[in-house]
């Protein structure tokens, strides 16, 4: 395995990030929500891939209090606590999804924030965590109070770091400006949408956070594991029920299913899985600290540590890059 500090900070983490979302309840959900999380490993089923993934080294993991409303955090605490030190893991976790019906059951206020984090740490069975995260942009609360209550949340110690995910990168901006001025902690990674199928991010956030030493660690490395698969493959569970997936790349283009053709030769040309090339692509920009992967089958694991072994060339990243053609934004709410 190899580490990679997170931006600017002291803190290291493995350069594959285990993503926390597949693990959980298969049949949690929130009245109103439209999340569902069928594809879900339940807890039995979810641990080996905990312990698998520290014996490859990885300490870096990946949650979210909305992934099978707060079960996935009950699964990543518990199997953390049974196979790691928690001195010798990285947990990440994330805040704004709606976690219960009401007015306040979600969001980045300040009542929102100093109720999510007490809950997510008794979920995790933790008296910190590593990384806080929010999970989107809240446009109906100031992102003064936002800010305030997250630099508070640090200053409590219950986290050493604070990191964003997907938004414009001007509302990034605006956000780090906002702590910089009242000298608050700052944001130290951005956790955005980027494959070799949404390259968006190139445009404005990725040399944003390169000029300002904040770390990237993309969600869907693998673009809801198009990128994994030879083209026309069958369809996965995930893939038939992923709700947020089908917004994401429900009408994929003529220039998207070149792309995936192009890594499916690279693949074959190096008897390399499909993945392992568009997760070589990733992890060979200067600006990714780790991408964040899932795992429900432990070849996943075993496929994406394999790929820090992989060098392409000039030649094979110039014509992965060649193909691809501008995008909506995706991914955003």
């Amino acid at each position: 395995m190899e580490y990679r500090r997170l931006g600017n900070t002291g803190l290291s983490v493995s350069r594959i990030c285990l993503g926390c979302m597949s693990y959980g309840d298969p049949a949690a959900s929130v009245q109103g929500s439209p999340l569902r999380w069928d594809w879900a490993l339940k807890e039995e089923d979810a641990r080996p891939f905990f312990k698998r993934a520290i014996e490859l080294g990885i300490n870096f993991f990946d949650t979210a209090n909305v992934y099978s409303v707060g079960a996935s955090e009950q699964v990543t605490g518990r199997a953390l606590r049974d196979f790691a030190r928690r001195e010798d893991v990285v947990i990440a976790t994330k805040v704004w999804g709606v976690m219960r019906p009401g007015p306040n059951g979600g969001g980045l206020s300040r009542k929102a924030i100093l109720h999510e984090i007490d809950a997510s740490l008794k979920r995790l069975g933790t008296d910190y965590v590593d990384l806080y995260q929010i999970h989107r942009w809240d446009d109906a609360t100031p992102i003064e109070e936002t800010m305030e209550a997250l630099n508070d949340v640090v200053r409590m110690g219950k986290a050493r770091y604070l990191g964003a995910s997907s938004m414009y990168a001007w509302q990034f901006a605006k956000a780090q400006h906002v702590a910089e001025r009242h000298g608050w902690a700052r944001f130290v990674s951005m956790q955005n949408h980027y494959n070799l199928l949404y390259r968006e991010e190139e445009r404005e956030m990725i040399p944003l956070c390169r000029d300002q030493g904040v770390g990237l660690i993309p969600w869907s490395p693998l673009a809801r594991g198009y990128l994994a698969r030879a083209p026309q493959a069958k369809a996965t569970k995930r893939s038939e029920t992923d709700r947020f997936g089908k917004t994401l790349y429900a009408a994929m283009s003529d220039a998207d299913q070149r792309v995936i053709a192009e890594v499916d030769k690279v693949a074959k040309s190096r008897h390399v899985p499909h993945a392992q090339i568009a997760l070589a692509w990733l992890l060979q920009n200067s600006a990714v600290t780790s991408p964040i992967v899932g795992a429900t089958k432990m070849d996943h694991l075993e496929v994406a540590v394999s790929a820090l072994g992989v060098s392409l060339s000039k030649e094979e990243t110039a014509a992965l890059e060649a193909l691809y053609l501008p995008h909506p934004t995706a991914g955003f709410g």
